[in-house]
């Protein structure tokens, strides 16, 4: 090794590898962690969210997710849910697949679609589309899409996308484009966790607020009950100026009694 990559080697440890990991804020789990002691992965402070891996193509359920999801809450911290993509089959199996292992009340954020290179034999952007509208029209919310940073520059660098959140993996270095979620290894280590686990961490731009699911939408509902109390309030003056001039009539026959 030269002096100078050396002190490169240096100023990565001391600089750069310090300042990702106070920025760590998120992991994601499936099966492959076995069981997890929640209660300890909670006493790290710097762990603030956790996606759990739900479902992938039109059969595959995660034998852990009701276990991961429900004692991670328990512990808490704020969960979501994922689902691996596959090109082998339809938008409609994949999200009946999805949506029979998700609740729409257990989740605290977005749900993500994983897209990976290993599972997109070929990348039908029509069945992608039509999986994230179903999953949009279930949740309430747009769902954020997991992929690589080729895929994203291959598929989703158009203005239609640009409304979605993304969660990029890249292992090397920060993603060079617009992101909401880093990804950057694969071989974080957790007390509570045995073997390795992905770590996560939001740009700068981005924060917690922005992949919370909002679960107070039916507030606006109440508007319209507000102008039915004043109809009624109004219905009930005229009912109440009604009678009034009826008694006068009424009184004016009572003085005509008979002797």
């Amino acid at each position: 090794m030269t002096m100078a990559s050396f002190f490169k080697y240096l100023l990565i440890i001391f600089f750069v590898l310090p300042s990702v990991l106070m920025a760590q804020k998120g992991i994601d789990v499936s099966r492959f962690q076995d069981t997890i002691k929640w209660t300890r992965v909670a006493t790290n402070k710097s762990i603030e969210f956790v996606y759990v891996k739900a479902s992938e193509g039109a059969s595959i359920r995660d034998k852990m997710y009701s276990y991961n999801m429900k004692k991670a809450r328990d512990a808490g911290l704020l969960v979501g849910s994922y689902h691996v993509y596959s090109s082998r089959t339809t938008a409609k199996e994949q999200f009946a697949n999805f949506k029979k292992a998700v609740g729409k009340t257990k989740q605290d954020l977005v749900p993500v679609l994983d897209i990976e290179a290993v599972h997109c034999h070929k990348l039908y952007m029509a069945r992608v589309d039509k999986l994230l509208q179903l999953m949009e029209e279930e949740y309430g919310v747009k769902p954020m899409i997991y992929t690589s940073e080729r895929l994203y520059k291959t598929h989703f660098n158009i203005k239609k996308y640009k409304k979605y959140h993304f969660f990029i993996a890249n292992y090397k270095r920060e993603p060079r484009m617009a992101y909401t979620i880093w990804q950057y290894t694969q071989h974080g280590k957790l007390k509570g966790i045995s073997g390795f686990v992905d770590f996560s961490r939001f740009s700068k731009k981005y924060g917690l607020d922005d992949i919370k699911i909002n679960k107070k939408k039916a507030e606006p509902a109440k508007q319209p009950e507000k102008t039915k109390t004043k109809t009624k309030n109004k219905t009930a003056k005229k009912a109440s100026a009604k009678p009034a001039s009826k008694p006068r009539a009424k009184q004016t026959v009572k003085t005509k009694k008979k002797p």
